[in-house]
């Protein structure tokens, strides 16, 4: 896996699995619906969702590693494999709890899910950038699931912010977390192999 393109892919093909296996879980307990017309092309599934959310990683995964760059920030924790899949499944199991776990009103959801996901990036993270974009992409992504629940592409069955559920920013900036550990770790070790090949060189 040599630079950019590289990530790139390994970064979509990471994002269509999540997205399918998180949409499974999202279908299967009904917080979310498509249309009849919509689900009967294509597999019985909304076709766009995994490669645009696989789209969306490629992009944030990218993002990450060259905001670092940019700031100069130095990440406060070596980075692992590890760390990078306990990070992961952190983040499911937020989206998991999002879509099972019953709390007696939206509000106490979307406050332990908040609590949840500033919890995975001060476990996995602790980075000004980190934070900003994850923020960022929660606001922009939320946005965007508006005009497409607005436009009957697909709809919430329980709406208490707008056209769409109040957790469902703490699931996109978890997500953002995520995908930016597994572009900074996939970036490091493009990086560590550089190093390896100058040093044989030599």
């Amino acid at each position: 896996m040599k630079g950019a393109v590289g990530r790139g892919l390994v970064l979509f093909s990471i994002g269509v699995f999540l997205a399918l296996v998180l949409n499974l879980l999202q279908v299967q307990r009904q917080v979310t619906v498509f249309p009849p017309e919509v689900l009967a092309s294509l597999f019985s599934s909304a076709w766009w969702v995994p490669p645009s959310c696989g789209t969306a990683a490629a992009i944030i995964g990218l993002l990450y590693p060259c905001l670092d760059k940019q700031l100069g920030e130095e990440l406060r924790y070596k980075r692992e494999w590890s760390s990078v899949m306990r990070c992961v499944a952190v983040f499911v199991g937020i989206n998991h709890a999002s879509a099972k776990i019953d709390f007696a009103n939206n509000i106490q959801l979307s406050v332990s899910l908040a609590a949840m996901s500033i919890g995975l990036w001060w476990l996995f993270d602790r980075s000004r950038s980190g934070f900003g974009l994850g923020v960022g992409i929660a606001v922009l992504a939320t946005f965007v699931t508006q005009l497409l629940v607005y436009n009957d592409v697909y709809r919430y069955t329980e709406p208490d912010f707008l056209f769409v559920r109040s957790w469902l920013p703490c699931v996109f900036f978890s997500g953002g977390v995520t995908m930016g550990n597994i572009g900074r770790q996939l970036a490091a070790y493009d990086t560590e192999g550089l190093c390896d090949a100058r040093r044989k060189r030599e």
